[in-house]
């Protein structure tokens, strides 16, 4: 009867033990996690929640915020003069500049990947742009796109072709800024490069015995393989779309002769005739140009809230998380 209970309990002790040692290894794991979740509260979710409190209050930074409810919103939908042409120039950038610079990157890595000979070299070559500051790369731009004096119209003009204002005119700045983002597209590119080697060789091999042509295999070979990989290249664009503002910023102020950004805000400001008035420049003017921070509070918000619904969208349209052979 004795040996009978110390059974019972021994197997009753068993899942304690299991019980306890569960709580050891979750206690561990959120110990090393602390840091990063610490990071992620304080950084994050701490500026996130505060945004949308200050959205709905008048806040200068010196006075405490006054709560006044959705007319911040208001006066961003239906007042503001700037906002809507701000939107529209990010929203070019979205549209133009992502495809653009995405395509340029995936049409090199294409060419890398087929090369047999100084393959190395060429790989560099086409990747140090992107090794350049944004600010150093803007400036080199402007100066060889000057209208005057650059020495690109001074080539065009070798063959008879009058070269264009560029930066100075409002039709050609944006275009000027997909240049440079071409020039600079050696991340994306070396990512797809590293894809497009991974692609086995097997499957090019079985299209071509199928009678598969070059486009073929671009679209049910290359394509399909390298699909995760083109999604990440079209988030993170469409992130750094979004959030384009460097660039933009130094091309209006070195194009207008305004060296420093921020030194005469309200003239230079997307220069030239607000075409490279970009959302989160507005967002900075109104916020640490005119203090208005709880306004510049409820841009915050509207941005995350549209980036966060472009993200969505694109995550489902490319299925980033569907398990394979799942509808």
């Amino acid at each position: 009867m004795t040996a009978t209970l110390d059974r019972a309990g021994r197997v009753a002790a068993r899942p304690a033990r299991r019980s306890a040692a569960r709580r050891r290894r979750s206690l561990v794991t959120l110990a090393l996690l602390a840091p990063a979740l610490l990071g992620l509260l304080i950084f994050f979710v701490y500026p996130l929640i505060a945004s949308v409190y200050y959205s709905f209050t008048r806040f200068d930074l010196v006075s405490a915020p006054e709560w006044i409810g959705l007319r911040n919103y208001e006066y961003l939908f239906t007042q503001d003069p700037n906002v809507w042409l701000a939107t529209l120039n990010t929203l070019w950038f979205v549209v133009i500049w992502v495809p653009v610079k995405t395509a340029f990157a995936l049409l090199i890595a294409g060419l890398l990947a087929r090369a047999r000979r100084a393959s190395g070299f060429w790989r560099t070559v086409f990747y140090l742009p992107a090794l350049v500051p944004p600010v150093a790369s803007v400036v080199a731009f402007v100066f060889l796109f000057n209208p005057g004096t650059g020495p690109v119209n001074q080539v065009l003009a070798w063959f008879g072709i009058k070269g264009p204002l560029w930066f100075n005119d409002p039709a050609w700045s944006k275009p000027s800024l997909v240049l440079l983002g071409i020039w600079v597209m050696g991340d994306v590119m070396i990512i797809f490069l590293a894809a497009l080697l991974d692609v086995p060789r097997e499957q090019y091999e079985a299209a071509s015995l199928d009678g598969a042509g070059g486009l073929q295999k671009l679209r049910y070979v290359t394509l399909p393989s390298i699909g995760p990989v083109l999604l990440f290249a079209a988030v993170t664009g469409v992130i750094a779309a979004i959030q384009y503002f460097t660039e933009a910023a130094v091309a209006s102020s070195v194009a207008s002769g305004k060296a420093v950004v921020g030194q005469g805000i309200s003239t230079n400001l997307g220069y030239p005739d607000g075409s490279l008035l970009t959302y989160t420049q507005w967002l900075y003017v109104r916020g640490f140009g005119t203090y208005q921070l709880g306004y510049a509070s409820a841009l915050a918000v509207l941005l995350f809230v549209v980036a966060a619904v472009i993200l969505v969208l694109l995550l489902r349209r490319f299925k980033a998380f569907t398990p394979e052979g799942a509808q």
